[in-house]
């Protein structure tokens, strides 16, 4: 049958509206991931027939070329999502050697309207694999609890469940927090200083301070969220000052946490699981009384998933109750037997068991024994080769594909052909999970499963080279990384490797700490940079990076490649983490010494390239132009990428140094090479300092025509290069553009709510991001933009956002501008900062009757102090003339007539006070004829208004 938009179909708790794609059981959207839909879509609209194989992958992949596993994997997960095999019913049949079938009765239903699945609000919950079998009870006391009670600890032995409790409840709470739901799992992470890191990831923060804890809380304070923290219980202490500091400074925050035992703060409500229910040993029930018992659903359900043709009777039924009784109803412990039915049967299952797991109902220490011993048997069952990939497998934090599997599990008694059979057969006994994505499938071991396989794997001596092996995978995947970087879409990038996280870290640890062969960590240090800086890490990567440096400054043989590489990598840390300080420019100096030592081009450009960087933000314009001019040196016209990119930073150190027509031109030929070209290359490949070119060279580009005269132009560059940059969701040229034009842009232009909204985004991004560079520039435009809401700060020490200070408002001047203004080391902002500091000297205009500051007449001169005052402020008239005559010289000779405009504008009021009308009127017309836009920002309409009154007064 033919999908209808205008039709629902039903079957079973299940009502699909294929126009949406929308699967709701009951009223409850069922989350399933994209391939696994096709799936289903499909197959309902055959429902009845058999569907091949070949017809389900042509629909569901038409433009790629898959394998059979690829769709017996997504069958597999749409199979556990709906239940197949609830209380013996089928929906989805394998029909050997043809294909599938959908079998269950279907009901086609009109739609009244348009159904929408009920608010998702944010979340990162995954996708449920199974169903939830005997805790729906459980699951909605906790609902009704939380309201009530801030934090809840779910506490019982591992194995019990305590997890998908957890994840359940909180599925059914989705939408019903205002700022979402955040699943922090602690399985993958031993050191309790990374828990901080690790959900400040999650929550799209940054922890600037000291204070990570109170950083933490204040960003919460007015969240209204849930957090679930999973697996809490080696770093039970850790998790518990941060959960107390959690609820006391964000009363909107409710916690719902997972543990082997409790937290023990303040307000917390535990709540112990219990085994699943068994059916009493005293008289055999019924089979439709037994199927209550929860412990046998779910025996029964998941040996049916495993075996087609498995069915509980009468005959079988007492033995499947004796099963459930010896392995105490603990969830994962019937999974492991369920999963052998097929190959041991039940009667045969049962005589294992006797042997190792003696009858009666056992509590607390006798449950984990039980749960080990079931783990034991299970591992026994296996065969050599499936016994050497469980322990192996064992050294990975988080889920990893089938191809990474095999790169650490062959070796010693293990080849390539073997790996995949044992996989599926881990899978089958339910030893390793599947998570199904879109486009991947990855794997995992649960928690449980993995510390018992790492110990295994500890015992068979084959821990070191199975982690060296995994460390050798982490540096394939961060090589493929790093090549992928720069042409990716950041989101697909980062959901890509980010994953990869964890196993990162650990390779990491095990390398660069004694353990491990340090080349591989000092390697795999260098290479990981991109994943570091797109999660916002870069504080805990310049630790590894400085502990990666020392490893190697003290091996017997040196590396220059990879010295050079790592102290590129820790300079673009620090820039991007503090700024131009001592240890960030130590690191560019130090990588462009060696690069030039070994005659290394590109370790060369990189440094000179990440050096001028520093110099531009901290006002060292001159020796940053002098900079620009290495790269003719470096003989870089033969690499077209390369030669665009020394382009774009020559166009930066014209702008910055003040020859505002040279880098006009300069700016609108690379902009022009950049659209010959493609945009193929992205980034500025091979520097230092990484920012979209597109973004970069519309930058600068809107702050020259700014300067230039030309406003309306120059916001629509700016905006330009803001909308390329949250296009690619580029972090740093996101920050970038907004710091250096389009939020300075829009205040300059007087659209003071744009701006004010423009530095909201740039304060979150430069958090997000851990540009700790731009967010105390953000915090500095703060007193000018949005001061209401400014917290006081003191000033920085970086020369460039010092003088776009005074570019916001003249009573920033201090001495040491005025002495970088007066030596020329201020270049674009020189005129600026000389007007501001003759403002600064003139004594304050006498108001008159109107309320205007106007010319110094006849009557308020006589009203003027005598004497020592007068000659005082004659005296700072004087001086304030000859600077702002200075000041209009400066702007002519770098072509900028905006700063050209402020200081005749000053100028002229200071005549109009001396009653020099006509050459105050001379002075400022013909410049303001020159401008052709912009008429309605602030400097234009305060320059007509004072033209207007000149014009008047000259006539008098």
């Amino acid at each position: 049958m033919s999908l209808s938009p205008d039709q629902a179909i039903g079957f079973g708790p299940y009502r699909i509206h294929p126009g949406q794609r929308l699967v709701l059981e009951g009223d409850q959207p069922l989350r399933l991931g994209r391939r696994a839909l096709d799936i289903l879509l499909i197959l309902l609209a055959h429902a009845g027939e058999v569907v091949s194989k070949q017809r389900l992958i042509a629909g569901v992949w038409p433009d790629s070329v898959v394998e059979d596993i690829n769709l017996r994997v997504h069958m597999a997960a749409l199979r556990k999502a709906l239940g197949d095999g609830q209380a013996g019913q089928r929906y989805i049949v394998t029909v050997a050697q043809r294909g599938y079938s959908f079998v269950a009765p279907v009901i086609r239903q009109a739609i009244g309207h348009t159904p929408s699945p009920s608010a998702t609000g944010r979340h990162n919950l995954p996708l449920r694999r199974t169903r939830m079998i005997g805790r729906q009870a459980l699951v909605d006391n906790l609902m009704a609890q939380l309201p009530r009670q801030r934090c809840i600890t779910l506490v019982g032995p591992g194995g019990i469940g305590k997890t998908t409790v957890a994840l359940r409840v909180a599925e059914q709470l989705i939408g019903r927090y205002r700022d979402g739901i955040r699943l922090l799992d602690l399985a993958p992470v031993n050191d309790p200083q990374l828990i901080g890191s690790h959900l400040a990831n999650l929550l799209d923060l940054s922890l600037h301070d000291n204070d990570p804890l109170g950083c933490l809380t204040a960003s919460l304070r007015d969240r209204h969220m849930l957090l679930v923290i999973d697996n809490c219980e080696h770093l039970i202490d850790a998790v518990a000052l941060l959960s107390e500091g959690i609820l006391r400074g964000a009363p909107q925050v409710h916690i719902l946490a997972t543990s082997r035992e409790s937290l023990r703060i303040e307000g917390e409500f535990v709540q112990r699981l219990e085994s699943l229910d068994c059916p009493p040993p005293i008289a055999v029930p019924d089979l439709a009384q037994a199927m209550n018992f929860s412990a046998l659903q779910l025996f029964a359900e998941r040996a049916m998933a495993g075996h087609d043709s498995f069915e509980l009777g009468d005959v079988e039924l007492p033995l499947a109750i004796e099963i459930c009784r010896r392995l105490d109803g603990i969830p994962l412990a019937l999974e492991l037997a369920a999963a052998q039915v097929a190959t041991l049967g039940l009667e045969g299952l049962l005589m294992q068991l006797q042997g190792r797991l003696p009858a009666g109902d056992r509590i607390g220490q006798d449950r984990h024994q039980t749960l080990r011993a079931t783990l034991d048997w299970s591992f026994n069952l296996l065969s050599a080769c499936e016994q050497a990939c469980l322990r192996r497998l064992s050294v990975f934090r988080g889920g990893f594909t089938l191809e990474s599997a095999a790169a650490v599990i062959v070796g010693r008694h293990l080849e390539p052909h073997n790996v995949f059979g044992s996989v599926t057969q881990l899978v089958a006994k339910s030893l390793l999970s599947v998570e199904v994505g879109d486009e991947e499938v990855f794997y995992r071991l649960l928690d449980t499963t993995r510390r018992y396989a790492l110990e295994k794997l500890d015992h068979a001596r084959e821990l070191d080279q199975t982690r060296e092996r995994h460390a050798e995978r982490c540096l394939a995947l961060m090589h493929q990384a790093q090549s992928d970087w720069e042409m990716t879409p950041t989101v697909l990038w980062i959901e890509r490797y980010a994953r990869g996280l964890e196993d990162l870290r650990a390779a990491l640890g095990w390398a660069l700490n004694g353990d491990g062969p340090q080349d591989l960590g000092i390697r795999l240090t260098a290479t990981s940079a991109p994943l570091w800086q797109e999660l916002s890490l870069l504080k805990e990567y310049g630790g590894h990076v400085r502990r990666a440096l020392e490893l190697l400054e003290s091996a017997a043989s040196p590396c220059p490649r990879l010295e050079i590489a790592l102290k590129l990598a820790l300079g673009s840390a620090c820039y991007h983490t503090f700024g131009g300080t001592p240890e960030t420019i130590d690191a560019f100096v130090g990588a462009h010494v060696l690069a030039r030592q070994y005659d290394d081009i590109a370790g060369q450009l990189r440094a000179v390239s990440g050096h001028m960087a520093v110099n531009l933000s901290c006002g060292h314009y001159r020796m940053a132009l002098e900079q620009s001019e290495q790269f003719e040196s470096l003989g870089l016209h033969g690499d077209p990428q390369l030669s665009l990119s020394t382009h774009r930073l020559r166009v930066l150190a014209l702008h910055y140094a003040g020859d505002q027509p040279q880098a006009r031109i300069h700016a609108e030929q690379v902009i022009q090479r950049m659209a010959q070209s493609g945009h193929r290359n992205r980034f500025t490949h091979g520097f230092g300092v990484q920012y979209d070119q597109s973004v970069a060279s519309l930058t600068v580009l809107a702050r020259v025509l700014w300067l230039q005269g030309f406003p309306e132009q120059a916001w629509r560059t700016a905006r330009q290069a803001l909308d390329i940059a949250v296009q690619i969701d580029h972090g740093t040229s996101i920050c970038y553009t907004l710091a250096l034009a389009t939020c300075l842009i829009a205040h300059y232009n007087g659209d003071r709510q744009n701006a004010r909204t423009l530095l909201r985004l740039l304060h979150e991004q430069a958090q997000k991001h851990s540009v700790l560079l731009f967010y105390t520039w953000a915090r500095q435009y703060a007193q000018v933009i949005d001061a209401d809401n400014a917290v006081a700060v003191p000033p920085t020490d970086s020369g460039l956002v010092r003088e776009i200070m005074v570019t916001l408002d003249s009573g920033f001047i201090d001495d040491a501008l005025l002495e970088r203004a007066q030596s020329g080391a201020a270049g674009w902002s020189t005129a600026e900062i000389l007007r501001a500091r003759a403002e600064q000297l003139l004594p304050a205009a006498p108001l008159r009757p109107d309320g205007r500051h106007g010319s110094l007449s006849a009557r308020h001169c006589e009203n003027q102090p005598a004497g020592e005052n007068a000659e005082t402020d004659t005296t700072r008239m004087e001086a304030a003339e000859a600077i702002l005559l200075q000041a209009l010289d400066i702007a002519r000779s770098q072509g900028a007539l905006a700063w050209e405009l402020r200081s005749a504008t000053s100028l002229a009021r200071l005549w109009q006070r001396q009653a020099r009308h006509r050459e105050a009127l001379a002075l400022l017309a013909p410049i303001y004829r020159r401008f052709t836009e912009g008429y309605a920002t602030p400097d234009l309409r305060k320059v007509r208004l004072l033209l207007d009154e000149l014009l008047s007064q000259a006539d008098v």
